[in-house]
This record gives structure tokens, sequence and C-alpha cells, in this order.
């Protein structure tokens, strides 16, 4: 039976994350979604930086449509990494910490991919609500290299009006 278990190498993450860079919002463009956030539009993630090193979570989304319930989660962030900073746990419920690993960032900070080495989620997330479609492209081909199910990827719906946008807490 274990002729059939798939080995894969661990991700890869990014060799330096400036967390001040990195906290605040990101809307979610796509992803392998956790059984929390299968139906969710406008999702959001923001982090802040707290001065114990942690870093505060909150996720929001609708749940079902852009009307839909809103729904809010506030995980706490704790970087495993120190010297790269692209390792981190996600804490949901105590004591259990999940992977979060931050694979893809590019140089301003405008898009990044979280992962997981089981490969059994993955957030492509952005600075905005939309990113182009060459830009998405290149990143799911991203996702494929590194061994993900496409075919379980979930593009977010995102509407903002541009009042409406979520600003940096």
């Amino acid at each position: 039976m274990t002729g059939c278990a798939v080995s894969r190498p661990p991700l890869k993450t990014v060799e330096k994350v400036d967390l001040k860079r990195y906290m605040g919002p990101w809307y979610v463009i796509a992803c392998i979604p956790t059984f929390i956030e299968t139906e969710a539009y406008n999702g959001v993630e923001s982090y802040r930086l707290d001065p114990d090193g942690t870093i505060d979570t909150v996720f929001t989304f609708n749940n079902g449509g852009f009307d839909g319930a809103p729904k809010r989660y506030n995980p706490r962030g704790f970087v495993v990494d120190k010297v790269n900073n692209s390792t981190w746990g996600m804490q949901f419920l105590w004591p259990f910490r999940s992977e979060f690993l931050i694979t893809y960032l590019n140089k301003d900070y405008s898009q990044t991919i979280v992962g997981r080495n089981k490969r059994d989620y993955v957030w492509i997330m952005a600075r905005k609500p939309q990113i182009p479609e060459a830009d998405y492209q290149r990143l799911t081909a991203e996702l494929a290299a590194q061994g993900y199910d496409l075919s379980k990827l979930r593009k977010v719906p995102q509407h903002w009006p541009d009042s409406a946008r979520v600003r940096a807490r």
C-alpha cells in the first residue's frame, strides 16, 4: 500500500520577507479552500505585527454571495523562521498551529502565494481585488510547478466599489 503514497519535496519559501511591508490587507484572488471558505466572496486576510512578534490576523468574507452573511476569523500568526520570515504557524485553535508558507512574493509586495507542504490548501493573494489575467496565469503556473492540483483551485469573487475597499487597520 505504501507504493500508492505520493511523496513531494517540501515547498521552497521566499528568501526574505520584510514583515512590516507584508502587513496589511490582502485580497484572496484564488485558493484551494478550507471548509470555512468554500463559498467565500470578497475574501480579505489582514495582518498586523504585534509588539510581541506575533501576527494578529483577521480573515473576513461574505458567505455564499456578495450580500451573504459576513464572516470573521481571527487566528494568530507566529513567525517560525526568524531569518527569512517566510515560514509561519497559524493558530485558529489552541494548541494547534497550521503551516503557513510564503512561497511567492513579488518585489513590490503586491502579490503573494501562501501554501502548505501537503498541497491541500493554497492562497493567491494581492493588494488589489483583481489582478491582470497574465499575472493570474503566471501564478497558477507557479502552483502547478509546486505540485498543486489546479482543478481544486477556486477563484474568489471580488467586487468592491472604490469607496468600500479595505483599508489597512
